[in-house]
């Protein structure tokens, strides 16, 4: 269920910047690939964006809307009757002024993805994929994400160490690639874990201070936006999961599941710097789902502190020696 509402974000996410991007090309530009005043367009509309309080859409942003929007065409496919209507009139707009519209863009492409495809491929991926001018090497890509279910950090490192080129010019193209993917080491719990995480899609308004339940909340509102920032393979399990010792009570503030790595994820919110105190809690509390919580073929759970801020020396002290895994993220 949560793979799913996380899959129909990101598939809204993708459908409103590639409107963004329609926008962009269509009206500010009037059908043309660039505005003859380049990235100054950008930044004024980033600008305006941010004094509407509109965010996540800044000027690196609003361009890669504008790029994907001209790669991947049939995106339009997934639009509602009255979206494809306002674009259908951006076309003929730029019909009687002699330009060619959206039916230009991603010309002379080899390949064209079905909606349904696109459907595989997360917003970080197209932005990545449209970068690529090449629509032979773009669709050579695209066929890795899909048959090689690459992540993101996978398929920028085989654009950068030249995959494409590299095959192109071996006798033996099905080896090459069969190396790739032997290679591509499986995901580990700290290759997930980013620091810091932005975690802007709260909404927070700004205050003095909040509370860590202010912030539990927040996030647990924009759950699907949460799993988004999190990674891939995240499941929401609970919220102030209840430990009890001796008839004492503790509580964790939130509890996942990673289904690939298939181990539980423990995250305490702390909206103040990390304390060494804080590894010794989470480390009681992976202590604890180990003995109670790990079923037939789990791994052992792991445990996040998610922090205003950090000193490593600090946190390099107060979890060496543990057997856990625990990290500390800002």
């Amino acid at each position: 269920m949560v793979g799913r509402a996380a899959a129909a974000v990101n598939q809204a996410l993708v459908v409103r910047n590639w409107l963004v991007g329609e926008f962009i090309v269509e009206y500010e530009q009037s059908g043309s690939a660039r505005a003859g005043y380049g990235e100054r367009l950008l930044e004024r509309l980033a600008q305006d964006v941010k004094t509407r309080r509109i965010k996540g859409l800044d000027a690196r942003v609003l361009r890669d809307c504008r790029l994907v929007y001209q790669a991947y065409p049939q995106i339009r496919g997934t639009l509602s009757r009255e979206s494809k209507a306002l674009t259908r009139r951006a076309q003929i707009r730029g019909m009687e002024s002699g330009k060619s519209t959206a039916r230009r863009h991603g010309g002379g492409r080899p390949t064209a993805l079905t909606v349904a495809l696109l459907g595989r491929l997360s917003w970080s991926k197209l932005a990545l994929l449209a970068r690529l001018d090449d629509p032979w090497k773009r669709a050579f890509y695209e066929n890795g994400c899909l048959d090689g279910d690459w992540s993101v950090r996978q398929l920028e490192r085989q654009v950068e160490s030249l995959l494409y080129e590299r095959t192109g010019l071996s006798r033996n193209k099905t080896s090459v690639i069969a190396r790739v993917h032997a290679q591509e080491s499986p995901e580990t719990i700290d290759a997930l874990i980013r620091d810091p995480y932005v975690l802007e899609f709260t909404g927070l308004a700004e205050r003095p201070e909040y509370s860590e339940s202010d912030l539990e909340t927040a996030l647990l509102d924009h759950l699907q936006r949460f799993l988004l920032e999190l990674g891939s393979g995240f499941c929401f399990e609970a919220r102030q999961f209840r430990i009890t010792v001796n008839r004492k009570h503790d509580r964790v503030d939130l509890v996942f599941f990673h289904r690939k790595l298939r181990c539980h994820v423990l995250l305490e919110l702390k909206i103040r710097a990390f304390r060494h105190a804080d590894a010794g809690q989470m480390n009681f509390y992976v202590n604890w789902f180990k003995a109670q919580m790990m079923g037939k073929g789990d791994n052992p759970p792991v445990g996040i502190v998610l922090c205003s801020d950090k000193d490593h020396t600090e946190v390099e002290f107060a979890t060496a020696g543990m057997n856990n895994k625990l990290f500390v993220s800002r």
